[in-house]
């Protein structure tokens, strides 16, 4: 039976790989906006789960829990926090339930972050209830937003005081990862604090005799056990660790109907597992969508992005010279052929300096026939562990706003880009610098609520133009600014930027024909193109041109 198990096992990944060695994104996430928030310092909707777990301990600054949850994240969605700023994705730091206690190997840090899993099965209390995390979904789907979970399967959270340890045949502390190899990224510990799965293991584990302990005093031990014995007997698998963690995290799929995952730490992990990963994933949301269809909101399939660090556009450091996979060294992957629909372009926080048209052409150049034809990648000025992200002395926030939110390819908006949230707090070291709570209170200030209109603005022509991110781009203009993006005849913008303030009278380039009732998106006017131009007064120097809808 076990050598029938691993024959199963083969056949299926070769099966995969091969179904996604073609693979092409959904036009929907081409163009898509991706709202990131660290769950815990986004919105604090419930005072009363800050410190679940007895999470007491004085934490060295901006490393413990600020009290932000997912009845925060409810709150915004209702009050169309995300609908205004044009948003068709929300995804949160990972909501599972984390180590209790506190590592303090650099100063004392608790699981904020939701980076340090204890419990695949569970949501944090410090984050909120299922029920929570169903209504969010919900709403999210109503507002016609979709959610993604950010998933862990390369390591479990540190042993701490208050936790016990993954066994030995689970995980590995040792050796720290040295990076100048395929092995020496897959088969390692990532830091001191983290024990590392043994992702390339096939060989069959039993349950950590405390985790069984942990689900028998929480009611739920037979139920748990009977889905991960109906799991292995449908698929065959091996009781390997990657594989418990597959089930377990696909669960969230089948029962809530998450849109999609955004995949930590992926290239510290056999690439195969990722394909196995999006095959039950896509399973599950079909089933999600068979048992909840008055839920589901259209047939865009499931979607998922890796964090492949050092991958980007343009040859970004550790990016191959076929433009598509990483390079280990000794070892390339191509990760769009292991389910991923689109990788986190991190080249994006070296390009923002460029101009913007160097951006823009050679972005659209890479996606429309060039190395990354059909595929997805997802931009971002700033993230919760780049230091290298860009302008975060927040300098230049209108002109970041502009290459970032109209560059081809989708987009991802870190909490607080919007409002020039500070990316630099007192006493605070390394990456919690970067993870200061929102500053909702500097909404009181009509310079930041500029800044918001600006990316309110771009975000709604986005949302409302597929040809803004999967449109080819051609300049039309050096000086003001103009350009234009065209998406096959399905739609086509014109967009310029450093206009006259007052007055303005500009050709449409033959884009639109005389008749053609168009829409500013930035100063919300309609106009009609009338002798090949069109004419309108504004104090903005920006133009966002498209046919009204």
């Amino acid at each position: 039976m076990r050598f029938q198990n691993l024959i199963i096992l083969f056949i299926a990944v070769i099966f995969s790989a091969n179904l996604y060695a073609e693979q092409t994104t959904p036009e929907f996430w081409k163009n898509a906006t991706v709202y990131f928030m660290l769950t815990d310092r986004f919105n604090n909707g419930d005072t009363t789960n800050d410190h679940s777990y007895n999470r007491t301990e004085k934490s060295a600054t901006l490393r413990g829990f600020e009290g932000g949850d997912i009845k925060g994240i409810i709150e915004k969605i209702e009050d169309g926090y995300f609908t205004r700023l044009g948003v068709d994705a929300i995804w949160m730091t990972p909501l599972i339930e984390q180590v209790h206690g506190y590592d303090d190997s650099s100063g004392l840090t608790y699981s904020y972050h939701g980076y340090w899993p204890k419990d695949w099965t569970a949501v944090d209390d410090n984050f909120g209830t299922e029920a929570d995390l169903q209504k969010m979904i919900s709403l999210a789907h109503k507002h016609n937003i979709k959610v993604l979970m950010d998933v862990i399967i390369n390591h479990t959270g540190p042993e701490t005081k208050s936790d016990w340890a993954w066994p030995k045949d689970w995980i590995r502390t040792t050796p720290l990862c040295k990076w100048n190899n395929y092995k020496e990224n897959t088969q390692c510990a990532l830091a001191t604090s983290l024990t590392d799965i043994k992702t390339e293991s096939d060989a069959e584990v039993k349950l950590p005799p405390k985790l069984l302990k942990k689900w028998q005093d929480e009611g739920r031990l037979e139920l748990e056990l009977s889905e991960l014995d109906t799991f292995f007997s449908r698929t065959g698998y091996p009781r390997a660790p990657k594989y418990y963690i597959v089930k377990w995290l696909t669960d969230w799929v089948k029962e809530y109907g998450v849109d999609g995952f955004r995949v930590d730490t992926a290239k510290h992990v056999e690439a195969d597992i990722w394909t196995v990963l999006k095959k039950e994933s896509e399973l599950a949301f079909s089933t999600w969508k068979k048992n909840s269809p008055k839920q589901v909101m259209d047939d865009v399939p499931f979607y998922m992005v890796g964090e492949v660090f050092n991958w980007g556009l343009n040859g970004y450091k550790n990016t191959a010279k076929n433009g598509r996979s990483y390079d280990y060294g000794d070892k390339q992957v191509d990760f769009f052929e292991h389910g991923f629909d689109a990788l986190i372009n991190m080249g994006f926080v070296a390009h923002a300096s460029q101009p913007a048209e160097q951006i823009f052409s050679s972005y659209s150049q890479s996606l429309n026939g060039g190395v990354l034809d059909g595929l997805g990648v997802l931009s971002y000025i700033g993230s919760h562990d780049d230091p290298d992200s860009y302008d975060i002395k927040r300098e230049k926030t209108f002109d970041t706003a502009f290459k970032l939110m109209l560059a081809p390819g989708g987009v991802q908006i870190y909490y607080g880009d919007e409002l020039a949230r500070p990316m630099h707090a007192k006493d605070a070291f390394g990456d919690a610098n970067m993870r200061t709570f929102m500053n909702w209170e500097d909404l009181t200030q009509s310079a930041t609520q500029d800044i918001l209109a600006h990316w309110q603005k771009l975000g709604k022509f986005r949302q409302a133009h597929d040809s803004v991110g999967s449109g080819k781009h051609k300049i039309l203009n050096k000086t003001p600014y103009i350009f234009k993006r065209e998406f096959g005849t399905q739609d086509k913008v014109l967009v310029a930027k450093g206009l006259s303030i007052g007055n303005k009278n500009i050709s449409v380039y033959k884009l639109f024909k005389n008749g053609d009732v168009l829409f500013d998106y930035y100063s919300n006017q309609e106009v009609i193109v009338i002798n090949g131009k069109i004419s309108l007064s504004s104090e903005f120097t920006y133009l966002l041109l498209g046919k009204a809808k």
